[in-house]
């Protein structure tokens, strides 16, 4: 006796569908063509029509319970009702053409759209790349370090740095992460931590791992350390001298001039003026700090640069009376704008008139002069700031050194007048925050021009911006051509 054949329940054969229907889809997701002997969206199809023919049977049931119940049963009323079952089986069931509805979008592409969401919010730079170099997604920091980054471009046409060119050689040939150091230098110094991984799961086709790089800009934190060692080093030396001076005194008026009132006035006043020199040079090495700190941030403010030239030149007028100097400003009558900081750009012109003032020479004049030079030689439109003393001039050995930080032409003369040795090295580095340059002409016996030249702001030529960034120039001290 045969043993009887196992038959399959509903739920089973249900399950089974369902399980064929998902690997069809899963098919369908990655691109392959579905199998020659299997219909599409088969599963889908077979569910939608067993609902069918439930709903109908149902219907059908309602129906002759009502007539049993109302008029009996009879041979006519069955026949209508399995005749309801097959219309309503058959009107309600979907063709095998027609498209099913899904509620649930594939997998895959929400998980690509994932991850393309996230590298778009890492404001860090991070580019992708396959074994052979070539980028393959980069974020929005990435393309604004890194301009001439290309989809399916080698990375070396945008980057040349080799450290990290051979550590992403390093990491394709060992697998093994690493971090190594990246240092532009235009149009600002900066630097960055590389980290360089190997990322399993390339794209189809691609042997080996693909390599993502990871870029953290470490400029402010090294700034801020070198801000500090440059600050305890430069006060420490700077400060020894007015100290030392002080203590003299107070030991002095502890000690012969207790008792002799000339000798304390004038010792007091002394040092009340050694001490305002140390709360000078403790401003200015702070302000330096401040500027160094900023000076790969290009700033972003429109600036009119004449009424900062008027307020200058007023605020100086009463040290100018005062040793016999005539101050004069001559500005074009067309607006003089650039991109910059008020602030910063008020302390260029303040140091230049100032020092004009202090070194040209009693009686003298100063001559302030502002006006927008052409572009030329491939840099955009510029402001130039000039500032003509008639003082002694300066040698030309001199020249390529005055923007260093307490450099002085005549030491003495530097600390009668108040000086702190640290004026033009502010305005130098003000001027590269903005992309600016700092021409000294000078020869000895003829006065002293200092020129500040700030890319121009000028809306009819296009995106200011583009202007301003466009200058590359270091501020630079040079001879007279």
């Amino acid at each position: 006796m045969m043993p009887p054949r196992a038959t399959k329940s509903p739920d089973a054969a249900e399950r089974q569908d369902d399980r064929r229907d998902d690997r069809q889809e899963a098919r369908t997701a990655e691109g392959a063509p579905p199998p020659p002997f299997l219909p599409s969206a088969s599963g889908t199809l077979s569910a939608a029509r067993r609902a069918a023919w439930r709903g109908a049977l149902g219907a059908a049931l309602v129906f002759l319970a009502g007539i049993a119940w109302l008029h009996g049963l009879d041979p006519g009323t069955g026949l209508v009702a399995l005749l309801a079952v097959l219309v309503g089986g058959l009107a309600a069931a979907p063709r095998r053409g027609e498209p099913v509805p899904r509620s649930e979008a594939s997998p895959g592409r929400g998980r690509h759209g994932l991850a393309e969401a996230l590298l778009a919010n890492i404001p860090d730079p991070v580019i992708l790349i396959d074994r052979r170099s070539l980028v393959i997604e980069t974020n929005a920091a990435a393309r604004a370090l890194l301009p001439s980054l290309r989809p399916r471009h080698p990375l070396s046409f945008a980057l040349r740095d080799p450290d990290v060119l051979d550590g992403i050689e390093t990491v394709l040939r060992t697998g093994e992460p690493l971090k190594t150091q990246y240092s532009p230098r235009v149009p600002t110094e900066r630097t960055f931590e590389v980290q360089i991984g190997a990322m399993q799961g390339g794209e189809a086709g691609r042997a080996g791992p693909n390599v993502v790089l990871f870029l953290r800009d470490l400029t402010s934190a090294q700034r801020l350390e070198t801000m500090r060692v440059d600050f305890v080093a430069n006060a420490s030396h700077e400060l020894r001298t007015p100290l030392a001076s002080l203590l003299g005194f107070i030991e002095t008026l502890q000690g012969p001039a207790r008792d002799d009132a000339k000798a304390r006035e004038r010792f007091l006043g002394i040092m009340r003026v050694q001490a305002l020199r140390m709360t000078r040079l403790i401003d200015d090495l702070l302000s330096l700090s401040r500027i160094e700190l900023r000076a790969h941030v290009p700033p972003t403010q429109a600036v009119e640069v004449a009424p900062l030239a008027r307020q200058i030149v007023d605020a100086l007028g009463v040290i100018a009376r005062e040793r016999g100097v005539a101050i004069t400003l001559d500005a074009e009558p067309e607006p003089l704008r650039v991109l910059g900081d008020r602030d910063e750009i008020l302390r260029v012109i303040e140091n230049l008139v100032e020092n004009a003032v202090k070194y040209g020479g009693d009686g003298g004049r100063v001559d302030v002069a502002l006006s927008l030079l052409p572009a030329e030689e491939g840099r955009p439109p510029q402001v130039e700031i000039a500032v003509r003393d008639e003082g002694p001039g300066i040698a030309p050995e001199h020249l390529p050194r005055l923007t260093e930080r307490f450099y002085r032409v005549d030491a003495a003369s530097s600390r009668q007048q108040g000086g702190t040795g640290l004026g033009l090295a502010i305005v130098k580095h003000i001027l590269n925050r903005h992309r600016g340059r700092l021409l000294v002409e000078s020869a000895p016996g003829e006065g002293a021009t200092f020129r500040a030249l700030i890319p121009a702001l000028i809306p009819a030529h296009g995106d200011s911006r583009n202007a301003a960034s466009a200058d590359q120039g270091q501020a630079t001290s040079s001879r007279p051509t």
